[in-house]
């Protein structure tokens, strides 16, 4: 039987590692630290639970796939529902929007508390439609770096159309062309953040984001997010991949164009196929020192990055749901703080995700589960506990003003996630949370591919690579390398 090792097992390590041993190979999971996941993982602390990563669940049958693969029925290991609604809004001034999945109520709340009207928002939503089943197949689901992956009609069909998929205006020109109230713009401009991208800069064509949540749903897995990591490594462990935990891979050991084997601190791996599931500048840098590929690599900007406070609230807040944006009033002046400046904007666009209002068991009786998440720049150089200490302040203020209520007094329980501590828990470069940012118009194409070109059998999944960052895409990669591996 073929060895195949996983490096990593974060949720594409977890999805490649399925795969490959319901190929027929006897695959072997190495990870660094003590639990599986990478970002997707939970704290807890005081009765609460809290998702410590990802929060956006779209896309699950990307999950479930995985156990039919395996022949077994997904609904004995993971459950979910979906939201009826996808996010409560909050602005300056006062004004507050519910984006219900029904796309008709939807557009019709915001022809009510917008200048906008309800046709332009359907419009909008059909064409974000459009752009997903044009661009779906080439861009999700295959390598963008094989010739045999445009030997295709689809992609005959995406190269015609290829004129009416905005990739040539940036997505905050489209959306001041679709609609006329900044309201309208700032909530279908927040998505560039979905892979932690500047709206400002990166093509219109990230307006199929918008699908993913109002055309196929957004959901909330039955144990939180956190389950989706717990159901994956018990189908795992079930066909027979073995994870090594606390094995930290130090290098990938070659011999002319072939990987053979993987040494950690402590041991020593034989592979005949090797797939990582790491930031791809670590591997260029620690597993397989390449000045070129590194530099490569390196000349591509960052996405941004997350500082998360998670907070427990000794209060039920009836005015929010699961997910929550409350925003800033210059949002460009947000993202030339992020992306320019490298700094956080005084006044930041804020993400509240409560899971405690579906699960309640996240929560005791009569308190919530607060994650509450800010948009920042990756690492570079800043002196982080001063920008934290601030930025504290700033979200607690916005907080209380936007429900009425001070909010500092009702943490029971608080930790937080700092750009830093992401790099240094999973080995993401300065801390980004989608490897690089799509503020250019042919940022997909210049993602790094999921294969090697010097080595035949290593192969690249996970956000740092292509197609890219946030669970669908993570697990979509792993799609693509179970095709290319013959």
């Amino acid at each position: 039987m073929k060895k195949a090792i996983i490096i990593g097992s974060g949720i594409a390590g977890i999805a490649a590692a399925i795969r490959l041993q319901n190929k027929g190979y006897r695959v072997q999971v190495l990870e660094k630290n003590s639990y599986p996941g990478g970002k997707l993982t939970q704290l807890s602390g005081n009765g609460f639970r809290f998702d410590a990563g990802p929060s956006l669940f779209t896309m699950p049958h990307l999950v479930t796939e995985l156990f039919e693969l395996s022949g077994k029925k997904a609904s004995n290991y993971f459950n979910y529902e979906q939201l009826d609604v996808i996010c409560n809004y909050f602005y300056e001034d006062g004004t507050r929007i519910s984006a219900s999945a029904d796309i008709a109520v939807f557009a019709d709340e915001i022809e009510r508390k917008t200048t906008d009207t309800a046709e332009k928002v359907k419009k909008h939503l059909n064409k974000s439609k459009f752009i997903y089943g044009v661009t779906k197949e080439q861009f999700l689901e295959k390598s963008l770096h094989k010739i045999n992956s445009f030997l295709s009609l689809s992609t005959l069909v995406a190269v015609i159309k290829l004129p009416f998929l905005n990739i040539f205006s940036s997505m905050n020109q489209v959306n001041e062309k679709a609609f006329t109230d900044t309201k309208t713009i700032r909530l279908f401009n927040r998505y560039a953040t979905y892979n932690g991208s500047n709206p400002y800069k990166a093509p219109g064509i990230l307006n199929i984001i918008p699908h993913l949540e109002f055309g196929l749903g957004a959901y909330l897995p039955k144990g939180g997010m956190h389950s989706i990591t717990n159901s994956l490594v018990t189908l795992a462990k079930e066909i027979g991949v073995e994870f090594h935990f606390n094995q930290e891979v130090t290098a990938i050991e070659t011999t002319n164009n072939l990987v053979k084997s993987v040494t950690t601190t402590s041991d020593k791996f034989l592979a005949d196929v090797v797939v990582c599931n790491a930031d791809i500048h670590t591997v260029y840098e620690k597993l397989i020192p390449s000045a070129k590929k590194l530099k490569e690599v390196d000349k591509q900007e960052r996405s941004s990055s997350a500082l998360i406070f998670y907070w427990g609230i000794d209060k039920e807040f009836p005015a929010l749901d699961v997910h929550n944006i409350m925003f800033t009033e210059d949002y460009k002046t947000e993202f030339d703080h992020i992306f320019e400046s490298k700094t956080i904007y005084e006044d930041p666009t804020i993400y509240i995700n409560i899971t405690s209002k579906h699960i309640k068991e996240d929560a005791p009786e009569g308190k919530e589960n607060w994650f509450v998440m800010i948009n920042v720049p990756s690492v570079y150089g800043q002196d982080w506990d001063c920008m934290v200490a601030d930025a504290r302040k700033n979200i607690l203020r916005k907080i209380s003003k936007n429900l009425g209520v001070a909010i500092e007094s009702l943490i029971l329980f608080e930790e937080h996630l700092t750009p830093q501590l992401i790099q240094d828990k999973t080995y993401s470069f300065k801390g980004s949370l989608y490897g690089t940012s799509s503020n250019s118009r042919f940022a997909a194409f210049f993602r790094h591919k999921n294969f090697s070109s010097q080595y035949k059998n290593l192969y690249f999944v996970g956000g740092s690579v292509h197609p890219g960052g946030g669970i669908p895409l993570a697990l979509s990669s792993a799609k693509i390398i179970e095709q290319l591996i013959k």
